[in-house]
């Protein structure tokens, strides 16, 4: 039986988002075809009309990802307080706690280093992140812009999988806490 092209394509969308989810959460080992489609309300079956392997599905839910995720900082004030403000809902307790809807970066980096395939697609997105930070945030020059945007990047990326990786959730919040303040004053002229 066909089914119409729109609901298809609701249904391919649902599976990049459990995926995608999935990823964040486990890891891409640590989750199975069967577990994705579970949590979309789908069989196994219909995995192959959708996809041609899981390794097919990682790389497609993680263009899914970065699409919805790379703009991210337009929902913040083009100014200082908006750059505040940005790195500080990143570096937020929701954010660290929430790892199956947070960064692809802090989530899903240390794996990809070790998948040779899916780099191009996290380079992508990591340039992609970088470029949309030097446009959107005042930086103290436009010729320090990239670097200041790359440090300030990596170190909100840093303390999310360091606060993610103890288990104690004070030392959690002094990471969190910490690089929120150092980048404010890093910032300051």
């Amino acid at each position: 039986m066909r089914y119409p092209a729109a609901e298809t394509a609701e249904k391919h969308i649902r599976i990049l988002e459990a995926a995608g989810s999935a990823y964040r959460e486990k890891g891409f080992s640590g989750v199975s075809v069967s577990e994705i489609m579970k949590a979309t309300g789908l069989t196994h079956g219909p995995f192959y009309n959708h996809f041609n392997s899981k390794e097919a599905l990682i790389a497609e839910a993680l263009q899914h990802i970065s699409d919805g995720t790379v703009n991210l900082t337009d929902g913040f004030e083009a100014s200082e307080q908006g750059k505040a403000d940005f790195v500080r809902a990143y570096l937020s307790e929701e954010h660290c706690n929430g790892s199956g809807n947070g960064c692809l970066m802090a989530s899903l980096g240390p794996e990809i280093a070790r998948e040779p395939t899916y780099k191009p697609t996290f380079t992508r997105h990591v340039t992609g992140i970088i470029s949309r930070m030097v446009e959107r945030f005042p930086w103290s020059s436009k010729a320090r812009a990239r670097k200041e945007a790359l440090r300030t990047l990596a170190a909100m990326v840093g303390a999310i999988v360091l606060a993610r990786a103890v288990d104690d959730d004070e030392l959690a919040n002094e990471i969190l806490d910490g690089v929120a303040e150092g980048l404010a004053k890093s910032d300051r002229p």
